[in-house]
């Protein structure tokens, strides 16, 4: 099963990627998590990627295209199936998807899109906090760490991302949302997108998105 992820920041894709990881045995491709790791390296690719990155602005097409091509032509792990977390962003970048996918004849399957409103993206995203160790994700009201600034998992230390506050959140949903909604119409004129209320806490929108995989409801068109 092949399975592009769309929503805003905080809405829950990560969190719905592990689920369906999981249960469906499907390659996670995070954009967001490769071009961190490139930015952390300090690549080509991640020089580049660096300032759009803390500016909250959208790394250009090319760049992550680029990226995204080598991952899904070279990478075995993604022959069984994968969830795309971050990427298409652009309706160009759905286009230029589509036109990868027919080149390896793997077309997608679905668009899962998680819809969420701009105060609960900002209190959800202002409260992440992250290990810099194993990158296990905690937030400081809805999922604290049992001790302040320590993750629970491996013990390493909890820290903010630089995009995590609200000035940036603020701009990294304008252009989201100019960007988004010429792809959700892309999606649904091909008959694929399926829509879930990401406003919903996050143990009810796990129930419904379980529920809806094991019914085999996800990618039917």
């Amino acid at each position: 099963m092949k399975v592009v992820l769309l929503g805003p920041p905080g809405a829950g894709k990560g969190t719905l990627a592990s689920l369906l990881k999981e249960s469906l045995g499907l390659a996670h491709i995070s954009t967001g998590d490769m071009l961190r790791e490139e930015v952390k390296n300090n690549t080509p690719l991640g020089q580049e990627a660096k300032q759009f990155i803390e500016d909250g602005k959208l790394v250009p097409d090319e760049i992550v295209t680029r990226m995204i091509k080598h991952k899904l032509t070279m990478d075995p792990q993604v022959k069984r199936g994968y969830l795309l977390d971050g990427f298409p962003r652009t309706k160009q970048q759905a286009q230029d998807l589509d036109k990868i996918l027919n080149q390896i004849q793997q077309p997608l399957d679905c668009a899962l899109y998680l819809e969420a409103t701009l105060p609960i993206i900002i209190d959800r995203l202002t409260g992440r906090r992250v290990c810099k160790q194993c990158g296990a994700l905690f937030h400081i009201k809805n999922r604290p760490s049992q001790k302040q600034g320590v993750c629970d998992q491996c013990g390493g230390p909890l820290y903010q991302r630089p995009d995590d506050n609200e000035n940036t959140i603020r701009t990294r949903m304008d252009v989201y949302l100019k960007n988004t909604t010429p792809i959700v119409d892309y999606y649904e004129g091909q008959g694929k997108l399926k829509r879930f209320n990401a406003d919903n806490d996050s143990e009810k929108l796990q129930q419904i998105l379980m529920k809806t995989c094991h019914e085999g409801n996800f990618c039917k068109h």
